[in-house]
């Protein structure tokens, strides 16, 4: 397996890790900022229609961008900064907002990272290489939910967004190492 793809699956696991541990009881907090059922979806719906459309929009341009890794770690980057964006909802309408950094997170980093996750596929790995992205998705989406739903239990809502955000900037850290020398770096 090539450097780069160990690079992007570590980074994408981080990041997963971090936003994934909400995901089984996302509900339950909406709820607990005094939203409801139809709340959590409008929240879900501000997040899927915003990366749609976004992404739409610039994957395009992204075909023309030299170094997707700088938009690969843009969107780690926003994904860190959405998790942080929890810490401070108490409103649906907080809620939206979160919801839309992280759409365009999404829109900013796939359409990125699938191209640069394809160009580092091993010529006759192409199942073993990109199962090894599937399956990690799996197992580090099981893991976050346990822990997400013993952090809330334990602690609440406010240390588990913290715990979010530092494992989505762990995972935006670690996208940086997608850049082979300083000299291109320092150009960020």
């Amino acid at each position: 397996m090539k450097r780069g793809l160990k690079i992007l699956l570590w980074a994408d696991a981080w990041a997963d890790f971090g936003i994934g541990m909400l995901g089984p009881i996302y509900a339950i907090f909406v709820e607990d900022i005094g939203g409801d059922i139809l709340d959590a979806s409008w929240a879900y719906f501000a997040f899927m229609i915003t990366a749609g459309l976004v992404m739409y929009l610039i994957s395009r341009w992204e075909n023309h961008v030299l170094h997707k890794e700088k938009l690969v770690v843009i969107g780690y980057c926003l994904t860190a900064v959405g998790a942080l964006g929890y810490y401070f909802v108490d409103t649906q309408a907080g809620l939206l907002v979160v919801q839309v950094i992280l759409g365009v997170s999404m829109a900013v980093l796939s359409p990125a990272f699938d191209a640069l996750y394809s160009h580092y596929v091993v010529n006759k790995h192409e199942a073993s290489d990109w199962g090894a992205w599937e399956a990690m998705g799996y197992m580090v989406a099981a893991l976050a939910a346990v822990v997400g739903g013993y952090v809330v239990d334990s602690f609440g809502f406010r240390p588990l967004f913290l715990l979010m955000f530092g494992a989505a900037l762990v995972g935006a850290i670690i996208s940086f190492s997608l850049f082979k020398n300083k000299h291109f770096l320092q150009k960020l």
